[in-house]
């Protein structure tokens, strides 16, 4: 049972009100954009005036770290706390029957 993937869903709360990610802006400060690389994306929506942002990130296969990428993110928007939903997905029990598995948590930062 490998997983053709892992997406993030991630809810991050208490950004620095001056997010500097350059994607598409729109009034008065928010941005969103997707970024689309070899076997994974992200894609990224803010909302400044509340300090929120909602993050999701998809990574191919079975041994990638997409909880770098998230630390990476957090860490640019100084981020004070943040939810994350894990989804595995395309798992199989070898009868190409696909379905997902999902956890989820939460932690505050410093």
């Amino acid at each position: 049972m490998s997983p053709k993937g892992v997406h993030y869903i991630v809810e991050v709360s208490g950004c620095d009100d001056t997010i500097t990610v350059s994607f598409n802006k729109f009034p008065p400060n928010g941005v969103s954009g997707v970024v689309v690389i070899s076997e994974s994306h992200l894609s990224v929506h803010t909302w400044p005036e509340v300090n929120y942002m909602a993050l999701d990130i998809y990574t191919c296969g079975a041994h990638t770290e997409p909880m770098l990428a998230v630390n990476y993110v957090l860490d640019q928007v100084k981020a004070t706390h943040f939810h994350v939903t894990e989804i595995t997905r395309g798992l199989d029990d070898n009868d190409q029957k696909f379905y997902h598995s999902f956890i989820t948590w939460e932690e505050d930062r410093k």
